[in-house]
């Protein structure tokens, strides 16, 4: 059984090679706004297009996002990176996905959760709200 796909909404606040790298071999679905002439967009524009895509969101920004995803009875994932360069981001997110996917399909075990990953590459997966 190959990899799961894995619907993701990479933030502005990360690099857009994020998304590039993750979609090459095709295992995930990954945008980056500055790909979709959406930069700029404000967080609660974000999350509302996320949940009408299925995307889980993956960012930096986790004050904001953890705010505006706990409001809401039914999300698809959040995922929260520490700021570090953009391989070690990658790497982290490739190795966050890979835990979620020891746990099931990874994007139905990330709904309604939280994926915060430290900058040791520990992964703390908590429900959300």
């Amino acid at each position: 059984m190959g990899e799961s796909r894995v619907r993701l909404f990479i933030d502005e606040c990360l690099s857009p090679q994020l998304a590039r790298r993750l979609n090459e071999d095709g295992a995930h679905n990954a945008i980056h706004p500055r790909d979709m002439g959406r930069l700029g967009e404000p967080d609660h524009v974000v999350l509302a297009r996320c949940l009408d895509e299925d995307r889980a969101i993956v960012t930096e920004n986790a004050v904001d996002f953890r705010k505006l995803v706990a409001r809401q009875d039914l999300h698809p994932g959040l995922v929260i990176l520490p700021s570090v360069n953009r391989d070690q981001s990658f790497r982290f997110l490739v190795e966050g996905i890979a835990h979620l996917a020891s746990l099931g399909e990874p994007s139905d075990v990330i709904v309604n959760h939280v994926l915060e990953i430290g900058k040791d590459g520990g992964l703390t997966l908590s429900p959300l709200p």
